[in-house]
């Protein structure tokens, strides 16, 4: 029998027992009065030297973490959320029978009510001296071990539970991700934009160019799509009279996992009428440092040894002009050259010039771009969505935002045209027909909401576990996503 198998075999014995003495080893009640965070903060700033003993009673729970027994006494460190003390327990302050039952029956990963007065240890730790202390719950499982915790990757997001418990800088990164989309919700609705729900099953898979996870309902008897995007419906808001909304929530993408990718990942989605695509440009650079701000004074962050200057104004590139100057050529105007370039750095371009533009760009522009740039110029016949230029009909009115080489949200001034956007629609069907299965489907019923009419609007898409990834430095996706996929193991 291995030794965690022992370990486990003892701590199902102490539950028998217990409970043959009448005592339940799983609680399901205790009036906590104090956090350890109150007293940390009660006491904050007072030294040993000048601390007086007072007659302040506090009555806590947490989980144990360490035990360090010294036969009629004991330290052990309880953790309650991300707070930790020491509390020290003896013959003298529980009586001995309480001591002897702490010995034979806490194990480290327990939790346990404490009750008891603050004090310094000669080491001059504050502590807490238990007068009272009672189990809560008795935990079965080890921990990782002290020293080197829980190591293993996989393991780390298979049982995010322990990994909670074993690493102390991940609940840090999920507290940062609350603070952050906070942020982000109290921003917006100070500008007063409406936060709505839409549908996350769909009939129809659109919004963006991506693969949908499909299903089926039984009592109607209709396939159905996980939606990839809430773009449409959001956009149908407008159309009735939300003038500025927006929605954070999950989105489906049934394509490769990676570092940067999650086929389950959050987003936020805004429109905002009678706005356009430059002054989405403005909003966004905004709402972004405001976040920045929640971690750096300066408007600088580090990211992977990296620093990342999010000082304002951000760089605007135009994608069309750069590349061109780039090859030599009006890449717009010579799509037998472009798409012959996409054949030699082997891009998958489905022979449409605007898929071998933004490859070939981002190829060759963005390595070693750090900081934040809206590049902008797309090409019309990959922007299915958004409105033509006036300037060129060849250019959609779009921009992505990249950061530290990574695509981090998409926007555009929306397309509001019913015949045009039923052309694109039959553009990208042609698209499907080739083998491109991130083509968008034919929605007639958006279109039916276009003839209505859609004043002037603007709309963006940011990804948040990204943006996450960003401000909590964090190398991979999946360290910003509490329950990532995984394969089967």
């Amino acid at each position: 029998m291995s030794n965690d198998n022992q370990y486990i075999e003892k701590r199902k014995e102490k539950i028998r027992s217990l409970r043959d003495m009448g005592i339940d080893p799983f609680s399901n009640k205790y009036d906590r009065e104090n956090s350890v965070e109150d007293i940390l903060s009660k006491y904050s700033g007072t030294s040993p030297s000048s601390f007086k003993p007072d007659n302040l009673i506090f009555k806590i729970a947490g989980r144990v973490t360490a035990i360090r027994s010294f036969g009629k006494s004991a330290f052990i460190k309880i953790i309650d959320n991300m707070h930790k003390i020491q509390i020290f327990i003896s013959n003298d302050s529980v009586g001995k029978e309480k001591m002897d039952f702490f010995k034979k029956y806490v194990d480290v990963g327990d939790f346990v009510g404490i009750q008891g007065h603050a004090f310094f240890t000669r080491t001059e730790e504050l502590s807490l001296e238990a007068n009272h202390l009672q189990l809560l719950t008795k935990s079965i499982n080890t921990l990782p071990e002290k020293w080197h915790g829980l190591t293993n990757v996989e393991t780390r997001y298979r049982q995010r539970y322990v990994d909670l418990i074993a690493n102390n800088n991940v609940k840090g990164i999920f507290l940062s991700r609350s603070k952050i989309v906070a942020e982000i919700r109290n921003f917006l609705i100070m500008k007063n934009f409406l936060e709505v729900e839409t549908p996350i099953l769909h009939t129809i898979a659109g919004g963006a160019a991506a693969r949908p996870f499909k299903t089926h309902h039984n009592t109607l008897d209709m396939d159905l799509t996980l939606r990839i995007a809430p773009e449409l419906h959001l956009k149908r808001l407008v159309v009735g009279g939300m003038e500025k909304v927006f929605e954070i929530g999950r989105n489906f993408r049934n394509e490769g996992i990676s570092t940067q990718h999650n086929p389950e990942f959050t987003m936020i989605e805004l429109y905002e009428a009678y706005s356009d695509y430059e002054k989405m440009m403005d909003l966004l650079e905004e709402l972004i440092i405001s976040c920045v701000r929640l971690f750096s004074k300066n408007e600088r962050i580090i990211y992977q040894d990296n620093e990342i200057n999010f000082n304002g104004p951000w760089k605007r590139v135009n994608m069309i002009e750069w590349l061109s100057e780039s090859m030599g050529y009006d890449v717009l105007n010579n799509p037998d050259k472009i798409l012959s370039e996409a054949d030699k750095m082997k891009i998958n371009h489905f022979n449409v010039p605007g898929k071998a533009i933004v490859e070939i760009f981002e190829q060759k522009y963005l390595k070693g771009v750090l900081d934040p740039v809206f590049v902008f110029g797309f090409p019309i016949d990959v922007s299915p969505l958004a409105r033509r230029s006036n300037d060129n009909p060849m250019i959609a009115d779009r921009f992505e935002l990249f950061i530290n080489e990574k695509e981090i949200a998409n926007a555009f001034s929306e397309l509001n045209d019913p015949e045009d956007q039923l052309e694109r629609f039959n553009k990208q069907l042609e698209l499907k027909s080739r083998g491109d299965d991130e083509a968008n489907d034919m929605d007639e019923d958006y279109i039916n909401a276009l003839g209505y009419g859609m004043p002037p609007t603007a709309g963006a898409g940011l990804g948040i576990d990204r943006l996450v990834m960003l401000l909590t430095d964090s190398a991979s996706i999946r360290e910003v996503i509490l329950f990532p996929h995984m394969r089967n193991e």
